[in-house]
């Protein structure tokens, strides 16, 4: 199984790589955009000193925090199912209900998504820079707790990104939920108690991105965090794999739901 594995993951890299000039291009692009973006946060920064408490070294660990864990969790799951919909709707998720391996595994592993190596590299370098300037003091527990709730930030990522594409089997059509999702997941820029309680209860439940970064972040830097109050970091640490249990449990429910684009 492993061998199989590792085997769709190289040869996708391969055809990836195969014009390595645009795949260069495009990264750079990314680099750019994601780098622009935060630019525009410095300069509002820049002006205004603070933003809900958090000065500039502190936001640009919660970007950097939110970009990282977004990259590794959508790397395994975006690409596959954003398109995922496409392949049910033909009717070509057929062919992989037939191979002798988990569909989803094909799916995850067969489209691994190296393009995200940008985002990783703007993270990595924003994100090291950022903990040298901002006011926290490392000790081995700190340290184990930032990098456990990056993992499960990055698998929150990609449940959600599961759960969406695997509702394609339920709902025929599913991409416009990726429309709602990326609307919460901009919000997570910046921190939530800028905005309304509403907004703050539903982005910690319903829609749980405040998981991804602002409170993992909000309790490394000793920060109260809205909603969870002492709860945030034991919540923050079992968050991923909560919804990568709840994920579990709807591909499971929509595939025994599926009947296949011809109805």
């Amino acid at each position: 199984m492993l061998k199989t594995l590792f085997l769709l993951v190289k040869m996708f890299i391969k055809s990836q790589m195969e014009y390595r000039g645009a795949f260069i291009v495009d990264r750079v692009a990314q680099f750019i955009a994601y780098g622009s973006a935060y630019g525009a946060i410095w300069v509002l920064l820049y002006k205004f000193d603070t933003l809900g408490g958090w000065n500039w070294p502190e936001l640009a660990l919660l970007l950097s925090f939110q970009l990282l864990a977004y990259s590794l969790g959508a790397a395994f799951s975006f690409n596959q199912f954003k398109n995922f919909e496409e392949l049910v709707r033909l009717g070509t998720f057929d062919t992989l209900l037939v191979k002798p391996i988990s569909p989803w595994a094909y799916l995850t592993f067969s489209g691994l998504n190296i393009g995200y190596a940008g985002h990783i590299v703007l993270a990595v370098g924003l994100m090291i820079w950022a903990l040298f300037q901002v006011d926290a003091i490392w000790t081995f527990s700190s340290g184990i707790y930032f990098f456990t709730t990056l993992i499960s930030a990055s698998l929150l990522v990609g449940a959600i990104t599961t759960m969406i594409g695997a509702s394609a089997m339920v709902l025929v059509r599913s991409n416009y939920l990726f429309s709602i999702y990326f609307g919460f997941w901009e919000l997570t820029r910046y921190p939530l108690n800028i905005y309304p309680a509403g907004l703050q209860w539903i982005m910690m439940t319903i829609v749980p991105l405040g998981f991804i970064n602002y409170v993992p972040v909000s309790v490394f830097l000793g920060k109260d965090v809205v909603v969870l109050g002492s709860a945030a970091p034991f919540l923050s640490l079992i968050a991923g794999p909560i919804v990568v249990a709840l994920a579990m449990l709807h591909w499971r429910f929509c595939l025994n739901r599926y009947q296949s684009g011809g109805g």
